[in-house]
């Protein structure tokens, strides 16, 4: 888990920005979430590797989204994770580092969830998720796992195969924390679940150090066509690099998409 600083400034009173520890559950110890707007559609936004809660305010996505917060069509959730702990954590090997992972994962349905709910003042309220880099790859992960619960997840610049970050070692625990293997695996009643009720939208650049997540976006894409999900796959052009100020746009764009479908 990260230490927490506090944000920069942005926007009339932060667009309402709040910070709360919440208790940590299966992680042991407390657990720092910023929140932004004052109501709307819950997103919870997953932080890159560097796991910060604050992050998103301190890159400005939150300032880029302001229109959407003031205006009450989105609120926003910006938890820290572990992931250091999880997957970048070189001293400890991937079958021990992925046990971090999945108390995570329980934290984010036994505390995250229904704080955000009881927030929101509905206990079934439909949740979005977002992430850009390695935050894309958990957003991807929980809407494929319950797509009830995040019926839509908004994937920019993504990193989508875990065994990026384990030297390629994969065992039972990795494979279903890692979307690039468990998708094409999915089957049966699962695999319904997630055609009747979720949708991923996939967006990378071409540009500067998007290498890597062009590459896994299109293999995502592809193995999520090969079993049905529902998906996009929205490619940008060789001057979209793997910078915030992209995100800031891709974001607001299907942001904006996704709330004019109703």
């Amino acid at each position: 888990m990260n230490t927490e600083a506090a944000p920069s400034a942005a926007g009339p009173d932060l667009l309402r920005a709040h910070l709360q520890r919440l208790p940590g559950g299966p992680l042991g110890r407390p657990v720092h979430l910023w929140s932004y707007g004052h109501y709307g559609r819950p997103v919870i936004a997953f932080p890159t590797a560097g796991g910060y809660a604050h992050e998103w305010q301190q890159n400005g996505m939150v300032e880029a989204l302001a229109p959407l917060l003031e205006a009450g069509h989105i609120k926003l959730y910006c938890p820290e994770t572990n992931v250091a702990e999880a997957w970048m954590h070189g001293t400890d090997h991937p079958s021990v580092r992925v046990k971090a992972h999945q108390a995570y994962e329980r934290w984010v349905m036994d505390v995250l969830v229904p704080h955000v709910r009881v927030d929101c003042r509905s206990p079934r309220i439909p949740i979005w998720v977002a992430g850009a880099s390695v935050g894309a790859m958990y957003a991807s992960s929980f809407a494929l796992k319950e797509p009830e619960t995040f019926p839509w997840a908004l994937c920019l610049s993504g990193r989508y195969d875990a065994r990026s970050f384990t030297d390629g070692f994969e065992n039972s625990d990795i494979y279903h924390a890692n979307p690039m293997a468990f998708a094409p695996g999915l089957s049966g009643a699962q695999l319904e679940r997630v055609k009747r009720a979720g949708h991923l939208t996939l967006v990378c650049g071409r540009g500067a150090f998007e290498r890597n997540c062009l590459a896994e976006t299109r293999k995502m894409s592809a193995r999520l066509r090969e079993v049905g999900v529902p998906h996009t796959e929205d490619l940008w052009g060789p001057e979209v690099a793997h910078e915030w100020a992209w995100w800031h746009r891709q974001a607001r764009l299907h942001l904006r998409h996704k709330l004019s479908q109703g």
